[in-house]
């Protein structure tokens, strides 16, 4: 279910896996078959290699080389670095290229909060807004999130959500982004992001992989993301890394309470 996985160069779907650049359109292998879209990127299969490795921190490299729909060169490292303060994930995106290269970048964490059954657990996102999608998860159009259960500002027990949406219009504390997951005692564990991860995908699947009765396995995603959903069509949030340039932005995972 994208455990883990670095969404790059896009988070989420394109739809019909098709887009367009300088008027030709581009076709993406389609990695969602039961909805004809491409989905999370082109890193999922990619072998990354080592580039670093110390006591409290690694980084990892890999290429996205131009292929079906993307014709374009992106060089990616991703550093794991424990902290004081907690997680913290670093990527830097390089264009060895000749073209511009369009991109977005995610990721898809699951959340938990120590030993707790994550159904009981409150997951607040401060997001104002969520995008309505149509039956291929595609989306065609935004609504407030007031008096809606995607209404998660006040927080909202993760059991009682039923969600697989994207949220945009964040509100930034200190500046970042920061989502929390918290548990009755006051622990948490809070999910911060750079600003530029304007949008947050939550997902809470009730069959994840693992032990227990399926009642007992219900899980949270909270996918920070720096676009919208179908991004290389609509332009929502789409960033070009020019030839030569670099480009760097971190989140990551910060207890409180433990």
């Amino acid at each position: 279910m994208g455990c883990g996985l670095l969404l790059a160069p896009w988070p989420n779907r394109v739809a019909g896996a098709t887009w367009t650049f300088r008027d030709k359109v581009q076709r993406l292998d389609i990695t969602e078959p039961a909805s004809g879209n491409a989905i999370h990127g082109l890193l999922r299969n990619t072998a990354y290699q080592l580039v670093e490795q110390g006591d409290d921190s690694v980084t990892l490299a890999a290429s996205v080389y131009p292929q079906h729909g993307y014709p374009f060169i992106l060089d990616l490292q991703v550093t794991y670095a424990l902290t004081d303060q907690g997680l913290r994930v670093t990527y830097v995106l390089g264009n060895p290229g000749a073209l511009a290269a369009p991109f977005g970048i995610g990721a898809h964490p699951y959340l938990r909060v120590g030993s707790y059954a994550v159904a009981d657990l409150t997951i607040t996102v401060a997001a104002a807004t969520h995008v309505i999608v149509d039956d291929r998860q595609v989306p065609v159009s935004r609504e407030s999130v007031t008096g809606t259960e995607l209404d998660l500002r006040g927080g909202r027990r993760v059991g009682d959500l039923h969600a697989d949406a994207s949220l945009t219009d964040i509100d930034l504390v200190d500046g970042r982004v920061a989502h929390r997951l918290s548990a009755a005692d006051g622990t948490a564990v809070v999910l911060w992001a750079d600003p530029v991860f304007r949008w947050a995908q939550v997902f809470t699947p009730e069959s994840f992989p693992g032990p227990g009765m399926p009642d007992q396995r219900i899980a949270l995603a909270v996918e920070p993301m720096t676009c919208a959903v179908d991004a290389l069509n609509s332009g929502d949030g789409l960033l070009w890394l020019e030839p030569g340039d670099t480009w760097s932005a971190s989140w990551g995972l910060q207890p409180e309470g433990f």
